[in-house]
């Protein structure tokens, strides 16, 4: 076999991401499947297809999808009592994989920020601090209640998980409109933009993908899931704190380390000038 015949065999073989099995075909749609209590049925044409885009684009996007897996131990068990204490179905987690990838750090091209993807005027309204030393929709406890916030009121206006979905892309004032415009009673019949006619399609193969990596071609080992520790300590402050670096050092944790524990702290120092209460994680210095 001649060397450039043989590189052509090797250009020829699939490369697979890491913990990827070849897989030759993305699930089935199912006939119908629950999310958040309510049966989603995928009876005509256009709800089997447009379901069926999103299986594929799961399947085979490797690198976002293997990442959101091994992130997924660490974030849901953060999230989930969140959602529990506020009377949110879990299911609604599911939201923070297409806003974020289950990236803590997200920051869209648009600006919108952490895991519940949160815009600087939305954050305030639903009574996030967003400054210049404190961004809490980087705060996973914080950010977290404000999105139970807005999905118990979307809730209370339409009565309808998948159109809270969509309500949480495009706004609650842009789904109410296009419901009454249209004489429709759910999103999921709507026509809308591109972006939000797939969201909701991608949560519910959100849903299908963490339950079941597998059918989707994705092999993670236990070990291979990011971890989830306890903090060391979590202290309560209310006066400023001149420098972080030296805050962190004192109390046994590197700047880098007390920044990853709390990305919510966004500089070097926390004036503190309204004299806020925060909380303060100290992290375990996590070893593998």
């Amino acid at each position: 076999m001649n060397r450039f015949f043989l590189s052509l065999c090797l250009l020829a073989i699939p490369v697979l991401s890491f913990g990827q099995e070849l897989h030759p075909k993305a699930p089935e749609v199912p006939e119908s499947m629950v999310f958040a209590g309510q049966t989603v049925r995928f009876d005509t044409d256009d709800l089997y297809e447009r379901m069926d885009r999103e299986l594929i684009a799961f399947t085979y996007m490797h690198s976002n999808s293997t990442l959101m897996l091994k992130r997924s131990k660490r974030i849901f068990a953060l999230v989930v009592p969140i959602l529990k204490k506020n009377g949110i179905p879990e299911d609604l987690k599911y939201l923070m994989a297409i806003e974020s990838n289950l990236s803590p750090r997200a920051v869209s091209v648009t600006g919108a920020s952490g895991l519940w993807q949160f815009t600087k005027a939305t954050a305030s309204d639903y009574g996030l601090e967003v400054n210049a030393e404190v961004d809490e929709r980087f705060n996973i406890e914080k950010s977290t209640a404000a999105a139970c916030r807005f999905l118990k009121r979307a809730y209370a206006r339409y009565g309808d998980w998948m159109t809270v979905a969509a309500s949480y892309n495009a706004g609650q004032g842009g789904i109410s409109k296009r419901l009454e415009e249209q004489q429709e009673t759910s999103a999921m019949n709507l026509v809308v933009r591109e972006e939000t006619a797939r969201y909701m399609f991608r949560v519910l193969t959100a849903k299908l993908f963490f339950e079941n990596p597998r059918a989707f071609g994705f092999d993670i080992g236990e070990d291979e899931y990011y971890p989830v520790r306890e903090p060391v300590k979590v202290l309560t402050v209310s006066e400023p704190v001149p420098s972080l670096v030296d805050f962190a050092k004192e109390n046994g944790v590197t700047f880098r380390e007390l920044k990853e524990a709390n990305p919510w702290l966004s500089g070097t120092k926390l004036t503190n000038a309204k004299g806020n209460t925060y909380k303060i994680i100290i992290p375990e210095r996590g070893r593998r």
